[in-house]
């Protein structure tokens, strides 16, 4: 729930719930970032965000040398465990997109899958990707495109739960999935955007069991149905939630729906533009 509000990341714990079904589900996801970034053996490798480890382990399997940077300690301690468990050597370090705790020009990629779009501040974030990718490194990143069924449904429990609350309407999310957005972003930082189009599907055994999933396990589902269930509105919320997926629905004898999404392709010249003016 709330997947395209990017205000919603600082009001609670990524960590609440159980993130690592939604992981799962996302592990196609990061095999495309993988094979975006045409990795090599010894590369260093950030991975932003990093939620369970999916990104993080596939490119150390690959022989990169991987640091995974994720403000939700439990969801660090999930993904170290994973690391453990394939015997891969990764660092894990808590920290904020807008903040790295790394050196400058220490990175030669960094994969982000659906992490930095929810950075609250872009250009913060923009900023220190900038100041640890080395010159020549590229960033890979996957962002939502706003619109299909589960935008409504995200945008539909979000607005509840902001209503609820009475809260202010958030301002626009920065537009990660739009190419030119994202170049004028970057291009301050010498860093080139290509984008393509990719899809990922959804499936349960109906759309109600998918909501109920998603009730029980995802930390914004999880954090904003605790809320409206104090407040008398769960239910009502719930059968808005299931009608929007059934309505969607692309498999009669099941479930399915499909979101679209972009993997932009960052890539920076050999020398950082900043270094190159003063010449």
């Amino acid at each position: 729930m709330g997947a395209d509000d990017g205000e919603a990341r600082r009001s609670f714990d990524w960590g609440v719930g159980r993130y690592e079904s939604t992981a799962e589900r996302l592990l196609p996801v990061a095999h495309v970032l993988i094979e975006s970034a045409a990795l090599h053996a010894g590369e260093r490798v950030l991975d932003l965000g990093c939620g369970t480890g999916n990104a993080a382990l596939l490119a150390a399997a690959q022989g990169a040398r991987v640091t995974a940077v994720d403000p939700a300690v439990r969801l660090l301690d999930a993904a170290r465990a994973r690391a453990v468990n394939e015997g891969l050597d990764i660092t894990f370090l808590p920290g904020e997109a807008a903040s790295l705790p790394l050196g400058d020009a220490s990175m030669d990629a960094i994969l982000s899958v659906f992490a930095v779009i929810f950075a609250p501040d872009a250009a913060g974030a923009a900023a220190e990707m900038s100041r640890v990718l080395a010159a020549g490194g590229r960033i890979i990143l996957s962002a939502w495109i706003p619109q299909g069924t589960m935008f409504e449904f995200t945008s539909a429990a979000s607005e509840a739960v902001r209503q609820a609350l009475g809260a202010p309407r958030p301002p626009e999310p920065f537009a990660w999935h739009d190419r030119d957005a994202l170049a004028g972003l970057l291009a301050p930082h010498g860093i080139d955007v290509a984008v393509e189009q990719h899809s990922v599907s959804f499936t349960d055994v109906s759309p109600a069991a998918y909501l109920d999933g998603q009730a029980r396990d995802h930390p914004m589902a999880v954090a904003g149905l605790a809320v409206l269930d104090g407040l008398g509105q769960a239910e009502s919320l719930r059968a808005r939630l299931l009608q929007i997926l059934e309505t969607g629905n692309e498999e009669p004898t099941g479930f399915r729906i499909t979101s679209r999404y972009v993997v932009a392709t960052c890539r920076r010249e050999t020398e950082p533009f900043a270094t190159r003016t003063r010449h």
